[in-house]
């Protein structure tokens, strides 16, 4: 028998168009799709019912009006352009906010289960630095219920889903996508996938931080490396959002998120001293501060002594009506029973920054989300150019509806226009060789604890607050992982084929983290989620991007202008009393 890895081995799949990632965004691209009659196949690498989509609490925002009539597309935009204080990309924020409520209208054709008013109108709430309410939710279970709906609309259209595949790297001829190479996780046999366009939707690179709301085997910057090893670039890697209330224990759940809207329903932050910090910090809107704010506050009271014992703050809701929290929390009272068996009506949450969301990723183009690549287009949180440098609550969610459609519909016509497709088959043999270097070799470095050093680099070097000497000192550690990294073996046993997923993963990691040091050493300013300790102010000549690939490394790219209209709404003064509002 072969051994798995060899040519003679391989299981060859062909499709019009491949899919990479299950959740939210890789569902909504296949269902345009198999609508307009493309063959699509979807893989990932974790079951699709637990995608990371479902992690998502709070809300999906769209200007429907249905609450405050005086919202508009125009003000959701401006919104959004201010808080990503103008490192969006003007053109990206127009289309989806645009197209939001037609993203609504989707899912609630498909039975998603909105929150609705007395008279049937879709509730609506404040969110995230917005003027009106414009939030739709379904309890704190947003994500898992967008999931659902899709996952559901998808077995309408019978889409192929196939959720133990391990996409290692991505096949291109002549500047053109031809398909992927990866394995199966359950028995390792390694996959040919032949496609005429590859949809990325496999999300980001959180991951890389030792305390993160992502899975440990999720986001770990699988997009980052296959799409800048196939000749993408990726945008403003640096601009990570840190939410500021992880969870400190268990150990394996370190980071797991305590949702904002504790924050929202009343919950107070205190430090070990019992004081009510953010009246140091934004005394006007105290917990109810935008996200990078109140993370920077409670990076601030750890950092200077404040913290408790295990390296944290307080998040106390038990002042609140018990059938408030089981009503309007019940995600996170279900959660800290099961993670500590605290009971949150009676006693106060443990909590610390944590790595929530890639605000960079590959970038792409406004219209059609293409690569650059022919054929290789990138959606969700593996792309850019919506959220700059701070992320609005509720944003990402609709981000994926209205590009997981747009983006479906142009491969579906890139696909029909395609004339002819040279497929090379010394990139399947490089794939191939490099999975095969894995599995025979005679390396004693193991993936999971390369991982953790990793980990607890970027922690040390690129968290909430960064310098030039902690970058530059990252670097050099990174320098000298990559050189374990090349002594890696993988060990797949009778369980399957974990560890060899493992090995690619930390490959993503190793290269995103390569890319959000180099990006984050040349952004020598303060601006929203990213904060220098020696370069406190905005720049003006640093309104832009960091672009980085593996040969060139960062490249800045002035940030177009937003049409004039919307600057002038983004930048005039707004009345932004936290009453019934939460900043997220």
């Amino acid at each position: 028998m072969n051994a798995p890895g060899s040519a003679t081995h391989e299981r060859l799949i062909s499709t019009s168009v491949l899919v990479i990632g299950t959740g939210g965004a890789g569902l909504r691209a296949s269902i345009e799709l198999a609508e307009r009659g493309v063959q699509v196949l979807a893989v990932g690498k974790r079951r699709r019912h637990d995608a990371h989509t479902t992690l998502a609490a709070g809300g999906i925002n769209a200007a429907l009006g249905t609450m405050d009539p005086e919202d508009s597309w125009q003000q959701h935009a401006a919104d959004t352009l201010r808080e990503s204080y103008f490192l969006a990309d003007p053109r990206i924020v127009e289309i989806v906010t645009k197209n939001a409520a037609r993203g609504i209208e989707d899912l609630e054709r498909w039975g998603m289960p909105f929150a609705r008013e007395a008279d049937g109108r879709i509730s609506q709430r404040f969110f995230g630095a917005h003027l009106y309410r414009r939030t739709c939710y379904a309890g704190d279970y947003t994500g898992l219920q967008i999931q659902r709906t899709l996952l559901h609309r998808a077995q309408e259209l019978q889409v192929p889903i196939v959720d133990t595949i391990y996409i290692t790297r991505l096949l291109v001829s002549d500047g053109r996508v031809f398909g992927a190479y990866g394995f199966d996780i359950v028995d390792g046999v390694p996959v040919v996938i032949h496609a005429d366009a590859v949809i990325l939707a496999a999300g980001g690179h959180t991951r890389i931080w030792r305390h993160t709301s992502s899975r440990r085997d999720e986001n770990t910057g699988d997009s980052f490396r296959l799409a800048a090893l196939a000749g993408a670039r990726i945008r403003d890697a640096e601009l990570v959002q840190f939410h500021p209330s992880g969870l400190l224990e268990p150990s394996e759940a370190a980071g797991t998120l305590v949702s904002e809207a504790a924050r929202g329903e009343g919950g107070q932050l205190r430090n070990a001293q019992g004081e009510r910090f953010m009246e140091r910090y934004d005394p006007e809107r105290m917990e109810l501060s935008t996200r990078d704010r109140v993370a920077l506050a409670n990076y601030t009271e750890i950092a200077e002594g404040r913290g408790t014992e295990k390296g944290g703050v307080y998040l106390d809701v038990s002042h609140l009506p018990r059938e408030q929290i089981l009503s309007k929390l019940p995600r996170v009272y279900r959660t800290l029973i099961d993670l500590q068996m605290l009971d949150i009506t009676k006693q106060p949450i443990e909590v610390a920054p944590t790595a929530h969301y890639s605000m960079g990723g590959v970038w792409v183009s406004p219209e059609t989300h293409g690569t650059g690549v022919d054929g290789l287009y990138a959606i969700g949180e593996a792309a850019s150019g919506l959220h700059g440098a701070n992320r609005l609550g509720g944003n990402s969610l609709v981000e994926l509806l209205v590009y997981g459609r747009i983006t479906g519909g142009d491969a579906a016509d890139y696909v029909r226009g395609l004339t002819q497709l040279h497929r090379d088959s010394g990139a399947v043999a490089e794939a191939r060789a490099e999975m095969q270097r894995l599995l025979t070799g005679t390396g004693e470095e193991s993936p999971r604890l390369l991982q953790r050093s990793l980990r607890n680099l970027m922690t040390d070097h690129a968290g909430v607050v960064r310098s030039e000497q902690g970058l530059r000192e990252g670097l050099a550690k990174l320098d000298e992982l990559e050189g374990r990294v090349a002594n890696l073996t993988a060990h797949p046993d009778i369980a399957g084929f974990d560890d060899l997923a493992h090995a690619f993963d930390l490959y993503g990691s190793v290269l995103a983290a390569r890319a959000t040091l180099e990006c984050a050493l040349e952004r020598r300013e303060t601006r929203g989620c990213h904060n220098r300790s020696d370069y406190p102010e905005q720049r003006e000549e640093l309104l832009g991007n960091m672009v980085w690939s593996p040969g060139a490394g960062v490249v800045f790219e002035p940030v177009a202008e937003a049409p004039g209209e919307l600057r002038a709404l983004a930048q005039q003064q707004i009345d932004d009393s936290p009453v019934g509002k939460l900043a997220e």
